[in-house]
């Protein structure tokens, strides 16, 4: 990911706090010259020095099959606002785009030991949705079982994190708060969340 300086974002901490915040993410993976694309949900875990990135798919879609011959990446893409020039000092300049994005490149490992499946189908089931458990215990093994043989378990290991702050660094301090007065006003809530991380920067 192409970053200039003034928008990078060092801080690990922030970067895996913005990963939890905005855990629907785009898998990618590539296999020979082929590409391939899922758009799925993370569990992100710090586990002494790793980052773990937990997740399941659907054993039907093929990308699974590659996730040994290559390293993945997983893009993290939160809250983003077109930005008029009319917000600027001087008439020389032209719009751009607000945005936040992380990218987390890493080493897939299958997770396919029956029992493995099923504690990280709980961990997912324990972060996004507790009061499912006590349903998801109920279930009966039969239908368990068959929904273990549709899916795919897997971690990717983090080995490069990237984050691209982009909320007008570059600009004057006049300019960067023109720009969160009027996205603090919209009724869009996307805008309205890059205003929030820009007065974070300010």
């Amino acid at each position: 990911m192409y970053i200039p300086s003034y928008y990078k974002e060092n801080d690990e901490q922030k970067l895996i706090e913005f990963m939890q915040a905005y855990h629907f993410a785009t898998l990618i993976s590539t296999k020979d010259s082929n590409i391939c694309a899922t758009h799925l949900p993370f569990v992100i875990e710090k586990r002494g020095e790793k980052l773990i990135l937990v997740c399941h798919m659907a054993k039907a879609n093929p990308q699974w099959e590659a996730f040994t011959q290559n390293e993945v990446l997983v893009i993290f893409q939160g809250p983003h606002a077109y930005i008029s020039p009319t917000h600027y000092e001087k008439q020389q300049n032209v719009p751009t785009w607000n945005y936040i994005a992380v990218h987390a490149t890493g080493k897939t490992k299958i997770i396919s030991e029956p029992t493995e499946v099923i504690a990280l189908m709980e961990k997912t089931i324990n972060h996004f949705e507790k009061g499912f458990y006590e349903q998801w215990k109920n279930l009966s093994p039969e239908y368990v079982n068959g929904m273990l043989k549709a899916i795919i378990g897997f971690e990717i290991e983090v080995t490069k994190l990237e984050g691209k702050f982009k909320l007008s660094q570059n600009k004057t301090k006049n300019e960067q708060q023109n720009i969160v007065e009027s996205l603090g006003k919209s009724e869009d809530t996307a805008q309205a969340e890059v205003a929030k991380e820009m007065k974070k920067k300010l």
